[in-house]
């Protein structure tokens, strides 16, 4: 019995480790958004980043909201990307 409890732990924390990725969700204050395209830009220029599971963007509250997989990708690339679309971002603090 001790035994089929062993394998079975181990085959749980085989199997298990990959779906236990460490997604992150974070809010990146957004400058320059002004209009409908804004948003769009901004997105298509997150989810182009490896590890960014999803991405949406608001114009009223200048932000992005991104989440990714952070054994992926980290902030600062997130960052670099819409900087590099033409609008600069920093990390909004909670």
């Amino acid at each position: 019995m001790d035994r089929i409890l062993n394998i079975t732990a181990i085959a749980i924390a085989l199997f298990a480790g990959p779906a236990m990725a460490a997604d992150r969700t974070v809010t990146l204050a957004v400058e320059n958004m002004s209009c409908a395209a804004c948003p769009v830009i901004v997105k298509g220029a997150l989810k182009g980043v490896a590890g960014v599971r999803s991405a949406d963007a608001s114009v009223p509250h200048k932000t992005a909201v991104v989440t990714f997989d952070d054994e992926v990708t980290d902030i600062a690339s997130l960052i670099k990307a819409t900087t590099n679309a033409g609008f600069p971002s920093t990390l909004k603090e909670e």
